[in-house]
């Protein structure tokens, strides 16, 4: 996460991966919603650096990339439990 300390870090995570447990209506701990959120955040991240060669700043671009990254983690994680 982009120009933001570790604290600041887990507070978006919690609330980009609680965002994106309402959306995708998931049912997960607070825990897994930090993790889904920062480790969301992180793979965003790496693929907005790759395509576009940048990534969003700030509390709010941040915030906005780990509830996209999270969205995606549920998606896949649903879609790897289907095909097992």
């Amino acid at each position: 996460m982009t120009g933001i300390g570790w604290l600041a870090a887990i507070i978006i995570g919690g609330i980009a991966g609680w965002l994106a447990e309402q959306f995708m209506k998931s049912n997960m701990g607070i825990l897994m919603n930090i993790i889904l959120g920062i480790v969301g955040a992180v793979v965003l991240n790496a693929i907005l650096m790759a395509v576009m060669g940048g990534t969003f700043g700030g509390w709010i671009g941040q915030l906005v990339v780990g509830f996209i990254g999270a969205c995606l983690l549920i998606w896949v994680a649903r879609m790897v439990r289907r095909t097992a």
